[in-house]
Order: C-alpha cells, then structure tokens, then sequence
C-alpha cells in the first residue's frame, strides 16, 4: 500500500514531468489550498489510472514512476472542471459522474499504452495526449446523457470571449503567471500556481524555473500582440507554453544554450496555437486542454534528430533537468578523452 501511494504521488508530479512523490504531495496540497474537491478528484483520477496499468499487468517500472497515473488525474479534474457551475472550486460530481471520471480515468492508461506503442520508434514521449483525446471524447458525450448534468461552462474557452478594452495593469502579470501554472491542473488560483512552482523545484530547480520561463513568456507574447487582458489573466495563454518550456527547457532535450533558444521558440509558438485552437473549438464550447503543447512538443522533439545542435534525450533516460545535463557531460569527457 505504501507503494501504490507513492506510484500514484509520482503520478501527480508527473503532470509536470516531476518523477518525485514529494514534488506530488506539494502539488496535491497545493490543489487542496484551492478546492478540497479538486484535490479529492485528482486523487480518484490518478488511483483509477494506476490501479488499472496494475490490473493490466502494464510495466512495473512505468507503474513505479507514475507515467500511467498522470493522464487519469488530468482527465479526472478536467470533466468536474468543465461540468462544474463554479469552475474555480468544482462542484461535488453525482453518482453518475462519478462512475463516468472513473471509466474515463481507466481509458487514459489504455490510450497512453496505445499511443506510447505509436510512437515508440521516434523515441518521442505521449505527453498528455491520452488526457486531451479522452478529455474531448467524454467532454462531447456528456451533453447526450441526462443521467450527467452538465453545469453551464462557466469558465471563457477562447479569448474572444474576453473584453478587449482592459488595461494590462500588474496584477496581469503575477496573477497571469500563477494561473498559468495552476491552470495546468485547472485550477483558478494564482497562489496555487506559485505552490505548484515550489512542488517542481523540490525535485529540480531549473524545471520550476523554466515553467516559470514558460508562464511569463507567453504573457509577454500576448501583451505584445494584444491579447485580451482577462485572458492574459486567467493564465489561459499560458499553461500550455508552460508545459512546453519544461518539456523542451532540459527535459527531453540536454539544456544548452541552444536548446534554451529553441525553447523559447516553443514557448512562442505554443501561445499562439492556444489562440488559434481555442478560436476553432469555441464554436463547439470545448477547451482546449494541453492539446497546443502536446502539438508543438511532438513536433519540436520528433524534428530534434535532424538538428546537430540538439541532444535528444530518450523518454526512458529522461530524469530531471540537472541529471541529463551530468550525465551528458560525463559521457562528453569519456567520448573526448579517448576511453
């Protein structure tokens, strides 16, 4: 038992690629500071995602490191999220909703299996794809079933439903930062947000500096290009750009200065997609997940091989930050040095 909480804590931090039960347990709280219910529900959604690669008998050491939990907490706080009257807290899920966060959960284990098989060959990681397919998919189905009821979305999809008039004032910008960071797991508050930071640097510095990065690179783009104030603020154009920065900023790719150019290039793109995402789903009301970032980190690492000045590193061998960079290092002096 004691294993199954430590698998499933590394399954929280693996939303933000930190293999660190700690690193879960502070942003488990952090969601409890917000919403006792989002924390409970994240709690279901990763122990459904994980009891079900258990029953499956999937890969121990992916099991062990949390790589089957993450998608199931994600899409579990995503249908309370957008079915909730009250997206900052959530609402308590009924009975068949329960039943419905719990089935979607178990289908995020059997998707990340599917497409990790997919993209086995390009050593490219499923990121939160299982969670953006599986999110969208029971996201549609709830509107055709009155067993779920389905609150109004009370949280804008797409910055055109913002005012356009708002000055950027300072609280744009830290609040924007925080939120972006909180919205990573759906939650309104930019305290939350700044918690979740401290949750990632407990197991590597430069990945909360880099979300950081991420967060305020994106509000700086959409300042500069315009983007509605309320938008900026909810940290909406921010939470994918976020995730991408951590992804590229030393994850998956040896950091250099090189790679950290390449990031920001990421991080760029990855605000403006979010934009033209959320404008082609509006007119369906469906947000746009983690699925900007997902797109560009997928592009950005499958496309590395082909760039010299880039350092790939395998899904399976990827750490933390700081461990890739050593461990790159040491290889580099062993290669040089003629052993």
């Amino acid at each position: 038992m004691l294993g199954f909480f430590d698998w499933c804590l590394r399954g929280i931090g693996q939303v933000v690629f930190q293999n660190n039960p700690l690193s879960g347990l502070i942003i488990l709280l952090a969601l409890f500071f917000n919403s006792a219910i989002y924390g409970t529900i994240c709690i279901l959604g990763v122990v459904v995602a994980t009891a079900t690669a258990i029953l499956l008998k999937a890969d121990k050491g992916m099991i062990r490191d949390g790589l089957f939990g993450f998608n199931g907490a994600l899409v579990a706080l995503a249908l309370v999220a957008f079915t909730s009257a009250d997206f900052r807290t959530g609402a308590v899920p009924s009975p068949y909703m329960t039943v419905y966060i719990v089935f979607a959960a178990a289908m995020t284990t059997v998707t990340f299996s599917s497409i990790a098989a997919l993209l086995g060959p390009h050593k490219v990681a499923a990121l939160t794809s299982p969670f953006v397919l599986i999110g969208w998919l029971f996201l549609f189905a709830v509107l055709k079933f009155d067993s779920i009821h389905a609150g109004p979305l009370a949280k804008p999809v797409s910055p055109d439903q913002y005012a356009t008039d708002v000055a950027y004032l300072l609280p744009t910008w830290y609040q924007g930062i925080g939120n972006a960071i909180g919205q990573i797991f759906f939650q309104d508050n930019w305290i939350t947000g700044y918690l979740i930071v401290l949750g990632i640097a407990i197991n590597s510095r430069i990945s909360a500096g880099m979300g950081l990065i991420g967060a305020a690179g994106a509000a700086l783009v959409a300042v500069v290009f315009g983007g509605p104030e309320g938008a900026i603020r909810d940290g909406l154009f921010g939470y994918n750009a976020a995730l991408t920065a951590i992804a590229l900023g030393g994850f998956f790719l040896v950091l250099t200065w090189r790679s950290f150019i390449y990031t920001l290039f990421g991080i760029v793109v990855t605000t403006w997609l979010w934009a033209s995402i959320a404008i082609f789903l509006s007119p369906i009301a469906m947000p746009v997940l983690t699925s900007a970032f997902v797109l560009v980190t997928w592009l950005a690492l499958i496309g590395a091989p082909g760039f010299k000045a880039l350092t790939l590193v395998e899904p399976s061998a990827a750490t933390t930050p700081e461990d890739n960079k050593r461990r790159y290092l040491l290889d580099f002096e062993e290669r040089t040095s003629g052993y």
